[in-house]
Order: structure tokens, then C-alpha cells, then sequence
């Protein structure tokens, strides 16, 4: 921080040796807090000449205590949602807001939406008209990744889906594969764009054909198996399969099997998004861990931030995610 930059809540938090949550409630003289920490955080910030966000003060005097959350509906019986979904109401309960559910049953007209302080959009979809509503309100919106539909978040959560793919398709390869498919989600979000762009631009400097085979986002199961069964019959070559939509490789099993097929020994099978049942599979399917509890609780925070004046409007934060390795990919 230069000397020209305004101190930050944080800053007097730390200096202070206490938490962003006590410095707030010193400051202004909570009662949540002993007299000796208020008086010490107190000190502490006129020393480093600390002056309160009038803005920030504002919005919590006008504090509704309640934060929207909004999903794709026909992803909600997904585990990955309702993970995210986890996330978001810890860290909304540490700051002592409740979340609703925002559906497109309940969106009242332009510049009218005024109960709740801001809004969190879960893997917003470019062609959902809720999503292009709940941008045009009042309040401040974070998405978790991109909105591909042109309107700007006030803040917004990433997690490096290209670099995590280029790593599991270099895996594939590196035991073996080389007619590596991939059973794409459209690209109506910012994660389905990225896959896609990603995996065919590694199988041009890889040199390999890319096998692509796309779905309507939210597809069910039955839709992903014959998806599955119609690439495996145009193409018998395929010795590894990627499937991204969560559900996919699960569903993709019985597929296999019946194909004649076996995971691990003639073809390769992972993920890009991990679940319970995917490591409990037989064999367990590879997966990458894109980690929703965490990314809920980063969406949250940051819009906490935001209504603080602790982060400006247009930041954005990265999420870590992982690749777990399972028996699917290795060769039997």
C-alpha cells in the first residue's frame, strides 16, 4: 500500500492483531467487543490515519441482512450446486445475513429490487433472461466465473479451468492416449466456453484430432449416455473419454460396458468435475476438483467486500482447483 492509497479495514485489522469482523464492530462502537479492543483498534487506526468508507457506512445502516443467490434451475439437483450453494450460506451466517433463493418466479420489475444487498450468480448463463435481470437491479452482482452475456459484475470469482484441463489432458497422454474425445457442454457459460476453446486448441499443438462431441447445458443422464454410445460407434478408436458435464462419467459407464469397453485396460475415463459417487465408482474416475464449497464461500466474501468498501467495484479473485488422479486413467 502507497502512502497515497487510503487505508483499509484490513490494514487497521491487521495492525491491530485482530480480526476485519472485531475492527468493524470497534469502530463503530459494537458492543460485540470488549472496551480495552475497542479502545486499542481505535488507536490503532487513528495512528495510521484510518478514515471510514462514508459509502461503505451507508450500506450497512441500509442493511437488509439478506443476500440473493441464484442458480440455474435445472442444474439444482447437481452436487457441485448444492455445495456452492454450502458455501455461500456459511460465509453469508458469519457475517450475519440469511440467503434467499432467487427464481425467475420472484423477479420483480427493473430498478425495483430492493430486498436484499447484493446478489450472487452461480455459473451465469448468457441465455438465461433472469440473469439479465437481476444485472439491471440496484444492487451490486458477483458471478462466479464470467458472464459471457456482456453485462459487467461487480465483482467476480475465477478459477484457472484451461490451465487444469491442458494438466489432465497432458495425464491422458502421458499414459498412452491418443485419441483422446471430449463430451463437451455448450457454450453458453464462461467454464463451457473455456473447455472448449482449451481442448481444441491442445489437440492442434498436440497434433491430434480432436473428437468433440457437444450437449445442451443441463442435459440429463439418458441424454449423456447416448451422446456417449453415438461417439463410441462413430469413432472406435477413442482410447480416452473426457466428460465435463458433471454427471457425464457416471453415466457414462454402463455405456462402456456395454460396449465392450474397459476403464482403465482399452479406454481412459475422467472428469471435469468431481463428486462423491465419482471416487467411490468402480474403478474410481479421475476428476478435476473445482472445489464449490470454497468457491460459494469466495463469492460470498467478496461481495461482503464489496458492500464494505473493502474491495472497489470490478474486482476479481482466483479460486484453486485440483486434479485428483484415480484408477481410471491408469493403465491396468
Amino acid at each position: 500500500m502507497t502512502k497515497d492509497e487510503p487505508v483499509t479495514l484490513i490494514a487497521v485489522a491487521k495492525a491491530a492483531g485482530v480480526s476485519k469482523t472485531t475492527a468493524s464492530d470497534a469502530l463503530r462502537d459494537s458492543g460485540r467487543v470488549s472496551e480495552r479492543t475497542k479502545q486499542h483498534v481505535v488507536a490503532v487506526a487513528r495512528r495510521l490515519g484510518y478514515t471510514p468508507n462514508p459509502a461503505a457506512r451507508s450500506l450497512r445502516r441500509a442493511s437488509m441482512g439478506v443476500i440473493g443467490l441464484h442458480l440455474p434451475e435445472i442444474l439444482t439437483r447437481s452436487e457441485y450446486y448444492l455445495s456452492f450453494v454450502f458455501g455461500v450460506v456459511d460465509e453469508a451466517a458469519r457475517q450475519n445475513h440469511d440467503v434467499t433463493l432467487l427464481t425467475s418466479h420472484n423477479l420483480p420489475a427493473r430498478g425495483s429490487f430492493h430486498r436484499v444487498d447484493g446478489i450472487i450468480l452461480g455459473d451465469p448463463l448468457e441465455t438465461d433472461p433472469m440473469v439479465r435481470g437481476l444485472f439491471d437491479s440496484a444492487v451490486p452482482v458477483v458471478t462466479c466465473e464470467r458472464f459471457t452475456g456482456g453485462a459487467e459484475p461487480a465483482g467476480v470469482v475465477l478459477s484457472d479451468h484451461a490451465a487444469m484441463l491442458e494438466q489432465l489432458l497432458g495425464h491422458l497422454a502421458a499414459a498412452g492416449a491418443e485419441h483422446i474425445a471430449l463430451l463437451a457442454s455448450s457454450t453458453v457459460t464462461d467454464w463451457g466456453r473455456t473447455l472448449h476453446r482449451t481442448y481444441l486448441d491442445w489437440s492442434e499443438r498436440h497434433r491430434r484430432r480432436p473428437r468433440l462431441r457437444e450437449m445442451a447445458f443441463g442435459s440429463p443422464s439418458t441424454v449423456m449416455q447416448d451422446n456417449v454410445r453415438a461417439l463410441l460407434n462413430a469413432d472406435p478408436e477413442v482410447d480416452a473419454l473426457v466428460c465435463a458435464p458433471d454427471g457425464a462419467a457416471a453415466a457414462a459407464l454402463p455405456v462402456i460396458r456395454a460396449a465392450g469397453r474397459t476403464i482403465g485396460r482399452d479406454l481412459l475415463l475422467a472428469s471435469c468435475v468431481d463428486s462423491t459417487a465419482l471416487a467411490h465408482n468402480d474403478p474410481p474416475i479421475t476428476a478435476i476438483d473445482l472445489r464449490p464449497r470454497d468457491a460459494g464461500d469466495s463469492c460470498a466474501r467478496l461481495l461482503f467486500d464489496i458492500l464494505s468498501g473493502e474491495a472497489p467495484p470490478g474486482t476479481v479473485r482466483t479460486q484453486a482447483i485440483g486434479l485428483i488422479e484415480r484408477s481410471s486413467t491408469r493403465r491396468a
